[in-house]
């Protein structure tokens, strides 16, 4: 059995099991009980807060004020799994008590892809205009953290002074802003929140290196990069994947130039064939020297980019990787070397990506075996993450040892991609709609909206 099972890791084509009958609508409704035990959880012994700590039931607020994160998160999961009881209740709750007029510094990338993002999500979704003034309030108080040397974001800014800080920040955090400031854009008729968010992108790719590769921090004072590691992972992540679901929701050639560039590059010095599967490493991003073979839980959001531009190709080949990362231990760590598949950390933090890009590769191709692969990952959450007061991340997939929080992106992203992989085909028109990074779904503009 041992032999059987190392030829099936380190095969560069994955086998996966042909016979599981997979029954969709009672995995969907299987999900959203799962969804309603994490939210009764949150009511229960962290109402009105950011997070819930399901070990200790207690709650964590970011900043020591709550913003309500987890409510805002979870507000576009039930309206798409059809939970209007619970919509309201967290409506409500928005409605009522969440107020942007605090004295704390927050961080622009997290403010924006929760709660400006999740925001604008719920008033497209339920169209309360109260919703909408909440998210442009908020826009408004983060507009300071733009007034850099360079026009990129610094990472923090005080929510009712405009102070600023920390100056050196990463690709990720300046360029994934397009489709929340894009969107409010579109909504409120004010150019400004475009301009900033595009300007961000721009600067970021205008100090590509000559190969075209950036790296992982950033002065945005200076405009120096003070780290040249590149790679798909934390810190650059999305700001790739904006370039391109910025195209495509606002038609803007310019993000489609910087996009093309951009995977050219991406595919040559990044992508890495070895024994043990298709992966994308890390390289210098001057010399695109390899630098490290280790690939992560992060890293897992690209099969779903690369579907999505109509690369299925690599998209199915890196998608049998990250099913190889999370059934090396029975659920995925956070980050491990490909060369020799060795956990080089060992927690999961109930990371959505690996589920996301089953989802993507389902909706587009139809192929049965993500719908497999998705059971898995759901059953794997459920036997390793589950417990009385909601879901745990894990301290090590190793011992599975559970620890004491549940990121509010559990029930933005992780459970919503469980459930629209096993929901009615139509749940999602892909033509007409764009998750942000948080899964939060925005609408696709049309040409001259």
């Amino acid at each position: 059995m041992k032999k059987i099972f190392l030829l099936l890791l380190f095969s560069s084509t994955l086998v996966l099991p042909q016979n599981q009958k997979i029954d969709k609508s009672k995995l969907a409704y299987e999900v959203k009980q799962e969804f309603l035990h994490a939210w009764n959880g949150y009511k229960e012994y962290a109402w009105g807060h950011d997070e819930l700590l399901p070990l200790s039931k207690s709650d964590k607020d970011w900043y020591g004020e709550s913003l309500l994160l987890t409510p805002i998160d979870a507000f576009g999961t039930m309206k798409i799994m059809g939970l209007d009881k619970e919509a309201n209740e967290a409506k409500n709750l928005i409605l009522t008590e969440l107020s942007f007029d605090k004295d704390i510094s927050v961080q622009v990338f997290e403010a924006n892809i929760r709660l400006l993002g999740g925001l604008l999500s719920a008033y497209q979704l339920d169209g309360d205009k109260r919703l909408l003034e909440l998210a442009t309030d908020l826009a408004n108080r983060l507009l300071p953290a733009f007034n850099s040397p360079t026009g990129m974001p610094y990472r923090f800014v005080n929510l009712e002074t405009g102070e600023t800080k920390d100056p050196v920040s990463n690709p990720a955090e300046i360029g994934t802003l397009i489709l929340e400031w894009g969107t409010l854009s579109k909504i409120t008729g004010k150019s400004i929140y475009y301009e900033k968010a595009k300007k961000a992108l721009e600067e970021v790719f205008q100090r590509r290196s000559k190969i075209n590769l950036v790296g992982t921090f950033i002065d945005v004072n200076s405009g120096k990069w003070t780290n040249t590691d590149s790679h798909i992972s934390g810190a650059i992540d999305s700001y790739y994947e904006y370039l391109y679901k910025g195209w495509l929701m606002f038609h803007d050639p310019d993000l489609k130039k910087m996009w093309d560039v951009s995977i050219t590059a991406i595919n040559k010095y990044l992508a890495d064939s070895t024994s043990t599967g298709f992966w994308y490493g890390h390289a210098d991003m001057t010399t695109g020297k390899r630098t490290a073979t280790i690939f992560g839980s992060l890293d897992a959001f690209f099969p779903a980019v690369l579907v999505l531009s109509s690369d299925t190709a690599r998209a199915e080949k890196l998608q049998e990787s990250c099913y190889k990362m999370w059934t090396l231990e029975g659920i995925e760590p956070e980050e491990l070397d490909y060369s020799n598949m060795k956990i080089t950390y060992p927690n999961y933090s109930l990371r959505p990506e690996n589920i996301e890009s089953t989802y993507y590769l389902y909706h587009f191709t139809r192929n049965t075996k993500n719908l497999e692969m998705g059971k898995d990952y759901f059953e794997s959450l459920v036997k390793y993450c589950r417990n009385d007061a909601g879901y745990s991340t894990l301290k090590s997939v190793i011992t599975k040892e559970q620890a004491d929080q549940m990121h509010s992106f559990f029930l933005a992203e992780t459970l919503k991609y469980c459930y629209l992989l096993f929901a009615p085909q139509n749940t999602i028109d892909f033509n007409k709609t764009i998750f942000n990074t948080e899964a939060h779904p925005l609408k696709v503009w049309k040409a001259g909206e």
